[in-house]
């Protein structure tokens, strides 16, 4: 079996990007070929949001996000404890990662 490895993959991280934007709220969409993510900062007493960031992925890609995400969130609670949801019964979860169905993180 022939293993893909990794060939020195240099990947750079200009300052802009690197101070990061906050988001707390995520709207995604899709397509037959693209997930599209915009981020968000919804403010209290500010009646209009602006999207900060807009990822389109590739299907592939989203669902290799989803896992890398799941897995990550995994080890974080396996360190930190688990990460508490207002108004989100506790117990058993589903694999459902916004819980909303309506495309609203």
């Amino acid at each position: 079996m022939e293993e893909n490895k990794n060939q020195g993959l240099q990947i750079e991280l200009s300052q802009d990007v690197a101070q990061g934007e906050y988001a707390n709220f995520a709207i995604i969409t899709h397509s037959s070929s693209d997930f599209v993510i915009d981020f968000a900062r919804v403010l209290p007493g500010v009646p209009k949001s602006q999207v900060k960031s807009r990822v389109i992925l590739a299907p592939e890609h989203a669902k290799r996000l989803l896992g890398a995400l799941q897995e990550n969130i995994m080890r974080y609670e396996r360190e930190f404890g688990q990460i508490k949801i207002p108004n989100q019964p506790q117990g058993p979860r589903t694999i459902a990662p916004f819980g909303t169905g309506n495309g609203e993180a």
